[in-house]
């Protein structure tokens, strides 16, 4: 299987979605040597963060099952590509994907590939007044096609769960509480 995972997040360290994506990652491809992982990855200006990440990878588990694909597009460009306009699907600039896992800024159109994102929460819904009006507008943006596009959703916990189904109207046979936690 041909499994995509958009790592753009990992260029702001420290957050918690860097952390995230970073160990997500490493815990799938350490746990699984049969599956090809494709990583996309989007910066214009940070894309070193990206190789210097598969390099650390690829020391601790051996070069098998692990493709790097960086495109030198900013975060607001694939914003209006993909939440708004939602064109060029993402198998433009990966090739062939079964599945492919969306970060929390941007939802892809998919091809042929399954579609599966975590949604960590949704306070940005919750409380729009409280975060500016860009943020909250991509946010939202993203959702629309989340929830149109996705097959699986994982939730980090019953609480966003339960946000999901009452702020998005997504059925709850879609939504999956996985617990983030580190290797």
């Amino acid at each position: 299987m041909r499994i995509g995972i958009d790592i753009s997040q990992i260029v702001h360290e420290g957050a918690g979605v860097a952390k995230y994506v970073r160990q997500m990652v490493r815990a799938l491809v350490q746990s699984d040597s049969k599956n090809d992982y494709i990583l996309f990855a989007a910066s214009l200006r940070r894309r070193h963060l990206f190789y210097q990440y598969v390099h650390s990878l690829r020391k601790i588990l051996g070069s098998r099952n692990v493709r790097l694909v960086v495109v030198p597009i900013p975060p607001t460009v694939l914003d209006i590509l993909w939440n708004r306009l939602h064109i060029v699907p993402i198998e433009w600039f990966t090739g062939r994907l079964d599945v492919f896992w969306s970060r929390d800024w941007t939802q892809p159109p998919l091809g042929k590939a399954v579609g599966i994102t975590t949604i960590h929460d949704l306070t940005v819904i919750r409380y729009p007044a409280s975060f500016a009006k860009k943020i909250v507008d991509v946010h939202r943006r993203r959702l629309q096609w989340v929830t149109r596009e996705c097959k699986k959703i994982l939730c980090d916990s019953e609480a966003t769960k339960n946000d999901v189904i009452t702020l998005l109207g997504i059925p709850q046979e879609k939504l999956h509480v996985v617990y983030p936690g580190f290797h």
